[in-house]
């Protein structure tokens, strides 16, 4: 979360596990000594917001690319800096170029491995 914030600013709050009573979750597990000093609840504030916990189960994590996370907006500056900061250290799929459509569109997979999408639209008159 807090390269996500480097990347599109803002304030970001975190709390653990085990920031709440021994026994606040009906999942055993989410009570663990082992889960306290995970993420329960992330939250990034600012022009967009973020939302994101970690796993409580201990399950592997994959991301298979079979989701994508889409910005859109007509500030063409704001989305060229966020594809830019989410580039770094990833990979850029598809250039954030003007389409045949009209609007400028790429994609880009950061370095978590989460695949995004940006759109800038043309504004029409």
């Amino acid at each position: 979360m807090t390269f996500y914030q480097r990347v599109f600013g803002g304030k970001l709050s975190m709390s653990n596990f085990g920031d709440g009573p021994d026994d606040a979750h009906q999942d055993p597990k989410a009570n663990s000594e082992a889960v306290k000093s995970k993420i329960m609840h992330a939250r990034l504030d600012g022009d967009i917001v973020l939302l994101a916990s970690d796993n409580p189960h201990g399950t592997e994590a994959k991301n298979t690319g079979q989701f994508s996370l889409s910005l859109e907006g007509s500030d063409g500056d704001r989305l060229t800096g966020y594809f830019e900061k989410l580039a770094q250290q990833g990979q850029i799929t598809a250039p954030l170029i003007k389409q045949f459509w009209g609007d400028h569109f790429g994609m880009v997979i950061d370095q978590y491995g989460v695949n995004w999408m940006v759109t800038i639209r043309n504004e029409k008159t």
